[in-house]
């Protein structure tokens, strides 16, 4: 079997990773000791459960014998909204989890307020599910679609947008895990909905963040940063004179009047204007731009037929796109009852394009397939262990520089023992 170490030295020699390994934060942390502290993760009893529920391997073997060593933060761990399979999504403490897990890498998905402060939220209208909003009664009722009491249903269509209230009030909520049951007859009902695999033991004060806090919250920690513009809920450009440049635009100003230097900071954007707008307006940062890739919402879009994609892996290289990100199933296919690259990420890295991937660890438990993030190999999913079989394709095969997840842990294990 191919050592990481392979991948890991490949990787050590691309533009992206020389630039973002420089050092560029003994500058700007303000708390050595912290960034230390982080440095040294802090595992916890998962990747040893994930190990121990793997089928007898060559893999498991090679990991199971990594289990007494200590762990180093890797950049191939990307915190994906943080920690989000315990910790309140996008909320200081699920950061502070993920750094102390050894993500190199903490996103922090960005959409703007009502007085036009950027935050962090995974989308502009999710505050009904991912906040206390509801039982805030007066910023419930500047809700988009504020709860019907009169109905049998009040919640059925609930709508509760960060363009709905100001910064201040933002900051005023306290984040929960997202979940809302939409059949819900009473509030206390529609707010604890949390999945079963998930835990509301660390969703009672979660802090809310704006932008610019994240990026002063991951200069101390020492951790790389990945802001994803997401698509405005509103009509743009919003209030008849902010658009979507002067949106795309003020999420760069805020990383260079906080004096973070680009090669720290990985934009992403489902939106490939975004990105191309970056490249053109923002080298330096367009140069780490990341072109998240939803194509499979489109009809007559088939992963493993080139044919149908629009643009094409040469195309996408050749408007300057270094970095793709797909989700997980569209880089691997079953051959054989074995896990195996897929069209897709072979003629991405034909054409030269690095990839990185979400989400691992966001599918609950695997007995039953995985889901949605597993469905190109459900039918040779059958336990939590895959989760390494498919990461260690996606890594050793695959060649990915950076995978989200859930709960970093696991791919910080995973990197520490292959290195």
């Amino acid at each position: 079997m191919k050592k990481l170490t392979k991948s890991l030295h490949a990787l050590a020699g691309m533009t992206l990773l020389a630039g973002m390994a420089g050092g560029a934060f003994a500058a700007t942390a303000t708390d050595a000791g912290a960034k230390a502290e982080m440095a040294a993760a802090q595992l916890g009893p998962r990747p040893f459960y994930l190990i121990d529920a793997m089928q007898d391997s060559p893999l498991k073997e090679r990991l199971s014998a990594c289990k007494d060593q200590s762990f180093s933060r890797s950049d191939l761990s990307i915190g994906h909204r943080g920690a989000p399979l315990q910790f309140p999504e996008h909320t200081r403490e699920s950061y502070v989890a993920a750094a102390r897990m050894g993500a190199g890498v903490v996103e922090c998905d960005v959409t703007f307020t009502k007085d036009r402060e950027l935050v962090c939220r995974h989308s502009q209208s999710d505050l009904h599910t991912t906040t206390n909003i509801l039982a805030v009664p007066e910023l419930a009722e500047k809700c988009t679609v504020a709860p019907d009491y009169s109905s049998d249903t009040p919640f059925k269509d609930v709508e509760c947008r960060t363009s709905d209230v100001t910064l201040d009030e933002f900051l005023s909520l306290k984040g929960k895990m997202d979940a809302g049951n939409k059949e819900a007859k009473t509030l206390e009902e529609y707010m604890n909905s949390t999945a079963a695999y998930r835990t509301d033991l660390y969703a009672a004060n979660g802090t809310l963040m704006s932008h610019r806090q994240s990026i002063a919250l991951f200069q101390q920690l020492g951790v790389k940063m990945t802001p994803e513009l997401k698509g405005a809920a509103v009509e743009m450009p919003f209030e008849g004179d902010y658009s979507q440049h002067d949106y795309a635009q003020q999420m760069i100003n805020d990383y260079k009047e906080l004096g973070v230097d680009p090669a720290n900071v990985l934009a992403q954007s489902f939106n490939l204007e975004d990105v191309k707008y970056w490249l053109a307006n923002e080298p330096a940062f367009g140069a780490q731009g990341v072109y998240l890739d939803d194509r499979y919402d489109i009809e007559g879009f088939d992963y493993s037929n080139p044919a149908t994609w629009s643009p094409s892996m040469g195309e996408l290289q050749a408007m300057g796109v270094k970095i793709i990100a797909p989700p997980l199933w569209m880089l691997v296919t079953a051959e054989n009852g074995k896990i195996v690259p897929s069209v897709y990420a072979t003629a991405a890295k034909d054409a030269g394009l690095d990839i990185i991937t979400w989400s691992l660890e966001r599918s609950g438990p695997l007995n039953g397939g995985g889901g949605w993030y597993y469905q190109s190999i459900n039918d040779i999913t059958s336990n939590d262990g895959n989760t390494f079989d498919l990461l260690d394709v996606l890594v050793q095969d695959v060649g990915v520089i950076g995978v989200f997840s859930d709960w970093p842990a696991t791919v910080t294990y995973y990197a520490g023992c292959s290195s």
